[in-house]
C-alpha cells in the first residue's frame, strides 16, 4: 500500500511539473528585436534602450496607437494628426496645429526624428521624457482633451489590441506604462539619417558648387548652434523674435521662472526644413528662406538675445541662396516615404 502512494506520488509530482514547465513554455514572451542602429557620424543616443527593448511587436503596437484618435476626447485627434509623415511628422503646411473643440496649440508642432537622441522634450525643454510629452498631449484641453483613465478603457474594449499588447509584453494587460512604451518604440524609430548631406559625408554623394559654398557659410554663420550631423545643440536661445501679443508665449521662461530665460526656445534641428513649414515655435514664418532672411534684417534686440545674433547674420543674397542651397540637402525623402511609418 505505501509503495503504491509512493508511486502516485511520484507521478503527480512529474505531472504537476510537466504542466508548469508547458505554462511557462507558453507564456514565455517570444519577439522579434530590432537593434537600434546608429548611423555613421550620429553619438550615442541619449534614450536607454535597455530598459525598453525595440522589438517589431512593440513597435507595430506603438504605431497602431500614434494613428489612434482614441486617444483624444473626440476620438478624431490622433498624435498623428498633428505629426504627419508627409510633412516630417510635424503639422502640414500649418503655423500651429488644431486640437480637439476647434481648438489651437499654442505652439508650432516640431518635427518628430531623432528623438533617442534628445536630452529634454517640448520647445522649451518642460518634459524630460517622452512619456510626459505624451501625458501632456493627451490631458491637454486645447490638443487631446482626454483622460489617461479613458484612453486605457477605450483601448481595452478592443477586441484587436489584446493580442497586440500580448505579443509585446506577454500578456493581455493594457496599462499607462505599456502604452507609453509602445509609443517610445514607434517615436524613437524614427531615425532621419539619409539626405544628401548624409551621403556625402560617407561618400556616396558630391555637394554642386552652390552647396558647397553653402556649406562653408553653414560653418562659419550657424553651426554654433545648429551642430552637426543631428543639427541642433539642444539648447535655448533668444533669437530675436518678439512675443506674439495674443499666445504671450515667453519660452523657457515658463519652465525656470527666470527673466534670464523670456523668449528662449530650444534651437530647431534643421533637418528636413524643406519639409517642415510654418517655422519658429509659433509657426509665424512660412518658408525657411524668410528664416535666414529675419536672421539678416530683422532680429530684435532684447536683453536676452542671443549675443551671437547681436549684429545679426551678415549674408548677401548670393550667399543666401547658396545657404538655401545646403539646407536642401538636409532632405531625407527616404524618411519621408518610408512605408514602416505611415498609417
Amino acid at each position: 500500500m505505501k509503495s503504491r502512494v509512493i508511486i502516485f506520488t511520484l507521478i503527480l509530482f512529474v505531472a504537476t511539473g510537466s504542466l508548469l514547465l508547458n505554462g511557462c513554455r507558453k507564456t514565455r514572451l517570444e519577439t522579434t528585436v530590432i537593434p537600434f542602429s546608429v548611423p555613421a557620424g550620429f553619438p550615442q543616443p541619449v534614450y536607454d534602450f535597455q530598459a525598453n527593448p525595440l522589438t517589431e511587436e512593440g513597435f507595430r503596437l506603438g504605431r497602431k496607437l500614434f494613428f489612434d484618435g482614441r486617444l483624444s476626447v473626440d476620438k478624431v485627434h490622433s498624435c498623428g494628426s498633428c505629426h504627419q509623415p508627409v510633412a516630417a511628422f510635424t503639422t502640414f503646411e500649418h503655423d500651429r496645429s488644431h486640437g480637439v473643440n476647434n481648438s489651437h496649440t499654442l505652439r508650432n508642432a516640431p518635427g518628430l526624428f531623432n528623438l533617442a537622441w534628445y536630452p529634454a522634450f517640448n520647445q522649451d525643454g518642460s518634459a524630460a521624457k517622452p512619456e510626459d510629452v505624451y501625458r501632456a498631449h493627451i490631458t491637454s484641453p486645447v490638443e487631446m482633451g482626454e483622460t489617461v483613465g479613458n484612453v486605457l478603457a477605450k483601448i481595452g474594449n478592443d477586441e484587436t489590441y489584446k493580442p497586440l499588447f500580448r505579443a509585446a509584453f506577454g500578456d493581455e494587460k493594457i496599462t499607462e506604462d505599456r502604452l507609453y512604451k509602445a509609443l517610445n518604440q514607434f517615436v524613437l524609430s524614427l531615425v532621419s539619417a539619409n539626405s544628401k548631406y548624409d551621403r556625402m559625408r560617407k561618400g556616396e554623394a558630391v555637394f554642386n558648387p552652390q552647396e558647397n559654398a553653402g556649406y562653408t557659410l553653414f560653418r562659419a554663420k550657424c553651426a554654433a548652434c545648429h551642430a552637426e550631423p543631428l543639427f541642433t545643440d539642444f539648447s535655448y536661445r533668444n533669437t530675436g523674435f518678439e512675443a506674439d501679443p495674443f499666445l504671450n508665449d515667453y519660452g523657457r521662461m515658463r519652465v525656470s521662472g527666470s527673466r534670464t530665460d523670456s523668449l528662449k526656445f530650444r534651437v530647431p534641428s534643421l533637418r528636413n526644413a524643406e519639409f517642415t513649414s510654418y517655422y519658429t515655435h509659433d509657426g509665424r514664418i512660412n518658408t525657411f528662406r524668410t528664416v535666414i532672411q529675419h536672421y539678416r534684417f530683422s532680429v530684435n534686440g532684447s536683453p536676452t538675445l542671443d549675443p551671437l545674433l547681436t549684429n545679426g547674420i551678415q549674408l548677401t543674397d548670393t550667399e543666401e541662396d547658396a545657404l538655401v542651397a545646403f539646407i536642401r540637402t538636409l532632405s531625407d525623402s527616404a524618411f519621408l516615404n518610408n512605408p514602416r511609418f505611415r498609417e
